[in-house]
């Protein structure tokens, strides 16, 4: 049966290239803003770039926070969040005054410190992702292959667990988490190629 999976648009980025990488893989995807539209989803995503405080507001305003903490903390659907996705799973963001996030995963998102005088800000290109311990999203794929990266900001895990990737820039800065049926990503699979879409189609057959 094909995996429906409802994407997430809160107002602030363009999911064409989401939409169309998960139904390559396999999936029947949509694009919704509605809550109720989630509760026919076997699976969901939530993309993002721009602010963290933006992106919390606005979810908060169509009350997409309180619908995705019934059925991903509440059903166990699973969640896939990408880069500012991801992020906002966090229990707080720092971007622009701190800004609580939904809190599923234990951790503040804080601005990549640069430790090299060639470690730009934002972190922009292809980077290297390696597993820590056995990860679903990373199943199938060689270590340390590269994925493409946007952004300023990351999660910095309070607990290692649920740390499941790592990406060598401005020291070291989780790229990939994994709690139960809560997954995300700091980069963006839709535009990593071969790598990029084995994450989603191991995110589609959890």
């Amino acid at each position: 049966m094909m995996n429906r999976v409802a994407i997430i648009d809160y107002g602030m980025c363009n999911l064409d290239s989401v939409q169309r990488a998960l139904e390559e893989c396999g999936a029947s995807a949509t694009i919704t803003d509605e809550p109720a539209d989630l509760d026919h989803a076997d699976r969901i995503v939530l993309p993002g770039v721009g602010a963290f405080g933006d992106a919390m507001a606005r979810m908060r305003a169509r009350g997409l926070d309180t619908a995705l903490k019934e059925l991903v903390l509440g059903d166990g659907v699973p969640f896939l969040g990408i880069c500012l996705g991801m992020q906002m799973i966090a229990t707080v963001g720092e971007e622009g005054g701190e800004t609580p996030g939904l809190g599923w995963i234990d951790g503040v998102v804080r601005r990549l410190q640069p430790n090299a005088v060639d470690r730009r800000i934002p972190h922009i290109g292809w980077n290297e992702v390696e597993a820590r311990g056995s990860s679903t999203l990373l199943q199938g794929i060689p270590p340390r292959s590269d994925f493409y990266f946007v952004h300023s900001y990351h999660l910095d895990c309070d607990v290692d667990a649920d740390s499941a990737g790592v990406t060598p820039y401005c020291g070291e800065f989780t790229s990939v988490v994994e709690r139960g049926a809560i997954f995300g990503v700091q980069f963006h699979p839709e535009k990593s190629q071969q790598h990029g879409f084995r994450v989603l189609k191991n995110f589609l057959a959890y």
